[in-house]
């Protein structure tokens, strides 16, 4: 059961009901959620691919500018050129279906079909470091990606929360 405070601050942050939420994942240091779990069906049973969903919205831009700057071209780049990238990526890749089925079973649902896409490009491309991102902060290590784009990330934090009284007081 995910706490009712933990999804209101998560609807606060995406501006609308957060969906098929399975636990907080992972927490920002100012405290709210940053990552959620989410179901690999939605109530409806249509398919969500993405078990581990980033919703601070500060955190979010700051990987939009770093999408922007052409990051993802040259990881795509090295993943072709670097064996063992390549093989730290697909194991990303094996991790998150592997974890993605689990919350599956957990939930009594049919698992998601294995061809389908995992997060973020994985295990061939760089799609979406948001996804990446969000796989690394919820399992630290799992992502070689993830971990770099996080690297590269200001402290989005810093300011204090990105949504409540605290963030109202500010704007």
């Amino acid at each position: 059961m995910v706490d009712p405070a933990d999804l209101a601050a998560v609807q606060a942050q995406l501006g609308r009901p957060p969906r098929g939420v399975r636990a907080v994942a992972h927490r920002c240091p100012c405290g709210l959620p940053d990552v959620v779990e989410t179901s690999p069906r939605l109530p409806d049973g249509s398919p969500f691919p993405t078990l581990f969903y980033l919703t601070c919205p500060r955190a979010a831009s700051a990987i939009g500018t770093l999408e922007s700057s052409g990051l993802m071209r040259e990881m795509k780049a090295r993943l072709a050129e670097d064996p063992e990238l390549a093989a730290a990526y697909r194991a990303a890749h094996d991790d998150y279906v592997t974890r993605r089925d689990k919350a599956a079973e957990e939930d009594g649902l049919a698992p998601l079909p294995r061809d389908m896409q995992s997060a973020g490009g994985m295990p061939e491309r760089v799609k979406c470091l948001h996804a990446l991102v969000g796989h690394e902060l919820a399992v630290p290590g799992a992502n070689p990606f993830g971990r770099e784009a996080l690297d590269a990330l200001p402290d989005w934090w810093a300011d204090g929360p990105c949504v409540g009284p605290c963030a109202e007081e500010r704007a």
